[in-house]
């Protein structure tokens, strides 16, 4: 139920912020409505009717995005339909297959980009049409900084894949059968043939990986229209849902429906708990502290840890399972039946941008296979999927996805092979004279948000390829880098503070141990303070490789991992004012 049906105060067509531009009585108002009959619309059309931004991540070097220009369309319609005036708005595509050196590079660009549309341009509300991995946290940051009303359209997990009469899901299984080729398991040719069978239609990834992590983590929030996260992008629910997204953002402008008005601690809360019950990415730590941080909110890594050590991992996918995908999921009940089993770690009251209460979003949600939205009695794994650990070697933190581990390795201790960077791990990995073993601690440097720049998704390191062919498939690794939410494997990650600004990690050598603790959250390197003073003494900062642009300005403001990886001077101070109109 809308805030108007509900008694609240709504807006007049005067109050509307679009007025400033089209309603008055000058010669700037005059110009504005001039240039809009000049691209062919009637002034009926959009004088005294809520103009609805749609932000479109849209780009043919998106496939995961690759059906938004029609979904856009069917935004419109609902636009339409409600009353409203659509505007369609590109922005940054933070594409993940393609931008180097990493797409969280530019998170915080597609962010500033969606706060400048919006309030630069006469709107009063947003859609926002994302799903690959950065653009759920980016388009949102923007949104919540810039404070008008908007709604979220996910993309949609893709088809699932197939191979050989064998099911692929994307990311997971090129790395599994990557290590079986360098193995000699596999022919080059039938690892040839695999690239076609292993995304099958426009979408995101359908495994269990960050965009469909990221999408649940927004729905959670109440961001989105109940169930939308976990509709196939190919599949008939997925324009109706876009259709539906537009009629519902009409009404919110009017009633005022701002994300400071939506947006609690709980609603912060409910996204953490659904990525731990998920067995989520670890960047999702990353991207919810940002999130919240924008809505003025607090979380940080221990209340992360705090939720995932009382929340059951109750979705049985891929990677965390062997088995099921999204549209599995979906078919299984969906986002909506998954919460509604997951209600009693979530806060109920919190408020969606559907109008109603979570609790009421899905109260009659049911669960039809049990064995992949599982009895909480009955979980994969009896806490959630990632968890937080610090220690010596990570003061400030670092995570690690249990639900994708060998447990056997949890509790390890081991000798480093140390890598200054990926370049080097490339050049001597396979080297058949590496000194390493199965028990050895790969460790790699210089992959956190200044070292990568951007933090790359080098943290599932290949197994050396002489102990692949010895049977050996996952072993302990850690760096300050990312990890793909598709990946598997004793990984652990985003330690902070990075190696690249003299953090512990950058004095680890060939041969240190090293201790990962998990059911105790700690990691340590065992090496004597007074060694570690030595070292920390003799350490030289690498010398700064970008002088200009976007990625210089990015790196005198990005913040630690533990900090969300936004940039200091967009996460923090007043609002900035509504623009002058002269």
């Amino acid at each position: 139920m809308a805030a108007g049906e509900k008694g609240g105060a709504r807006k007049r067509p005067e109050d509307l912020r679009s007025h400033r531009w089209f309603g008055v009585d000058d010669l700037r108002a005059f110009g504005h409505r001039s240039r809009m009959l000049q691209m062919g619309f009637s002034e009926a059309d959009f004088r005294g009717k809520p103009v609805i931004g749609i932000i479109n991540t849209w780009s043919e070097l998106s496939p995961c995005h690759f059906h938004f220009r029609t979904r856009a369309e069917e935004v419109k319609r609902g636009v339409w339909q409600a009353g409203g005036f659509p505007v369609e708005l590109p922005a940054h595509p933070v594409t993940e297959q393609y931008m180097k050196p990493s797409s969280m590079l530019y998170r915080n660009m597609l962010a500033m980009e969606t706060e400048e549309l919006a309030r630069s341009q006469p709107c009063d509300g947003l859609v926002l049409l994302g799903g690959c991995d950065k653009t759920p946290p980016g388009l949102v940051m923007g949104a919540l900084s810039a404070g008008l009303p908007f709604i979220f359209v996910p993309a949609g997990p893709m088809n699932s894949g197939g191979w050989r009469g064998k099911t692929l899901g994307s990311g997971s299984d090129a790395w599994k059968y990557h290590a079986e080729l360098r193995a000699g398991n596999i022919t080059p040719a039938q690892w040839k043939d695999m690239e076609g069978g292993m995304a099958r239609s426009f979408g995101t990834c359908m495994t269990a990986g960050t965009a469909a992590t990221m999408m649940l983590a927004v729905e959670a929030m109440g961001l989105t229209l109940p169930g939308a996260s976990s509709i196939p992008a190919a599949d008939s629910a997925h324009p109706r849902m876009a259709t539906e997204s537009g009629k519902r953002i009409v009404d919110m402008v009017w009633g005022d429906e701002t994300p400071a008005k939506l947006l609690s601690q709980g609603s912060i809360d409910n996204a953490v708990a659904a990525t731990m019950a998920f067995g989520g990415s670890t960047n999702a730590i990353i991207h919810i502290i940002a999130m919240a941080r924008r809505a003025g909110l607090e979380l940080d890594l221990e209340r992360f840890d705090a939720i995932s050590r009382r929340v059951p991992l109750i979705a049985n996918l891929r990677p965390n399972g062997d088995t099921y995908l999204m549209a599995d999921f979906f078919f299984a009940g969906g986002s909506r039946a998954f919460l509604n089993r997951l209600s009693p770690h979530l806060d109920l009251s919190a408020k969606t941008v559907s109008g109603a209460t979570l609790g009421e979003d899905i109260a009659d949600a049911d669960v039809f296979n049990e064995d992949i939205i599982r009895p909480l009695d009955r979980p994969l794994q009896a806490e959630g999927g990632l968890a937080v650990l610090k220690g010596s070697l990570a003061p400030r933190g670092a995570v690690i996805k249990t639900s994708a581990a060998d447990p056997r390795l949890l509790s390890h201790t081991g000798p480093a092979v140390v890598f200054e960077n990926y370049a080097d791990l490339k050049k001597r990995l396979d080297d058949p004279d590496l000194d390493v073993t199965a028990d050895s601690v790969l460790v790699m440097k210089s992959g956190g948000p200044q070292g990568g720049p951007g933090m790359p998704e080098w943290g599932m390191m290949p197994i050396p390829q002489k102990l692949l062919k010895q049977g050996v498939r996952d072993m302990v690794r850690l760096s300050d880098a990312r990890m793909s939410g598709t990946s598997y494997g004793t990984c652990v990650l985003h330690v902070a503070p990075e190696s690249h600004v003299g953090g512990p990690l950058a004095l680890v050598q060939d041969g240190d141990l090293i201790r990962l603790d998990v059911p105790n959250r700690r990691l340590d390197l065992l090496v004597d303070e007074a060694e570690m003073a030595r070292r920390q003494a003799a350490w030289v900062a690498p010398t700064r490789r970008y002088a200009r642009g976007w990625t210089s300005m990015y790196l005198d403001q990005v913040t630690q991992a533990d900090e969300g990886c936004d940039l200091r001077f967009l996460e923090a101070g007043a609002a900035t004012p509504e623009p002058d109109i002269y």
